[in-house]
């Protein structure tokens, strides 16, 4: 169902090396925190955004990747004095591979206290069935003429 894979790891591992600074930080995570897990016929992405603006959300489907876009704007107070400021803003995006086995034209999405839920049903043809076994007719005998 879903690649279990960050193809941008290495990508960010040689960006550390070269350029000496860390990426993911307690105001720029790397990417929004996640769980996955199937039940019954289908799969549930728990995604957390907190203080994410539901507006800002975009769930999509291209190709068998499904895509989470989600944004949370930096405050304009120009007449404020920070005394910590350790909540990240920006725009956040998460990709997961669809293996084949999956109902792209039936996926929903939800939100709610701050977690995104995406429903992504199994298909029809991915699912497991039943297969009836029926018993067997006897052999039949066919005598032939004694010559």
């Amino acid at each position: 169902m879903v690649l279990r894979f960050d193809p941008f790891r290495e990508f960010d591992r040689l960006t550390e090396q070269l350029l000496g600074s860390t990426l993911g930080s307690v105001r720029t995570p790397r990417f929004m925190p996640m769980d996955l897990y199937r039940t019954g016929d289908h799969y549930v992405l728990h995604a957390d955004l907190p203080g994410i603006d539901p507006g800002s959300v975009n769930v999509s489907v291209e190709n068998g990747i499904l895509t989470i876009e989600a944004e949370r704007s930096a405050r304009s107070d120009e007449n404020v004095q920070w005394l910590a400021s350790e909540r990240f803003t920006g725009k956040f995006m998460r990709q997961i591979s669809l293996g084949e086995g999956v109902d792209a034209d039936h996926i929903t999405a939800t939100y709610d206290n701050g977690v995104l839920t995406v429903t992504i049903p199994v298909a029809e043809k991915a699912k497991a069935r039943r297969i009836e076994v029926t018993k067997a007719e006897s052999p039949k005998v066919i005598e032939g003429a004694k010559v």
